[in-house]
């Protein structure tokens, strides 16, 4: 049985080898205003889930870990049509 998350809150961390690689923060007085960040990971090193529970993405610039479970990961519905047409 795969384990589950915790929280319905999905928590995400960002690490950066370099500030540089940080292209665009946004940050606003409001509360109700969106935030933003973007950077580069780099080029893929690897994607894997730990304990099948944390999503993590490493590049050669820094690496994503997200609170996603792998079976909560869909295929897009177009996919889906495309690997039944595959096996007509």
């Amino acid at each position: 049985m795969e384990p589950q998350t915790k929280l319905k809150e999905r928590i995400f961390s960002i690490e950066l080898k370099s500030k540089q690689n940080l292209k665009n923060i946004t940050l606003a007085d409001n509360e109700n205003e969106n935030v933003l960040v973007e950077g580069t990971l780099g080029e893929l090193v690897y994607a894997t889930f730990t304990e099948g529970i944390i999503l993590t993405i490493s590049g050669t610039r820094g690496m994503l870990s997200v609170d996603l479970a792998e079976s909560e990961i869909q295929k897009p519905q177009n996919q889906n049509l495309i690997e039944m047409n595959n096996h007509e």
